[in-house]
């Protein structure tokens, strides 16, 4: 099962008491700064969590799989997420 936005919103407000719209605030706030900062090209480290990395990828040989037809897919920057030990920990359960 997938964990919506909608699900940490009512996590935030069962466990800290705030309203249903405060807590919607929090989260649209804390995913706004998330974003603008990996739009920056800027890490984002949670400690405990992770580390959210812009990586550069090169251009490179790609293919049309209905045509087979050759082709370039250009450079382009994705988001990369690396966990940190703690959780790596917890999910392998030691």
């Amino acid at each position: 099962m997938a964990l919506t936005k909608s699900d940490l919103i009512d996590s935030v407000s069962s466990e800290s008491g705030f309203t249903k719209k405060q807590s919607t605030d929090i989260v649209e706030t804390i995913i706004h700064t998330i974003k603008d900062n990996l739009a920056t090209g800027e890490d984002v480290l949670i400690s405990g969590f992770g580390k959210l990395c812009v990586k550069q990828k090169a251009e490179r040989k790609g293919r049309n799989p209905a045509t087979s037809e050759a082709l370039m897919l250009p450079a382009r920057k994705v988001v990369t997420f690396k966990c940190s030990g703690k959780l790596r920990d917890r999910i392998n359960g030691t």
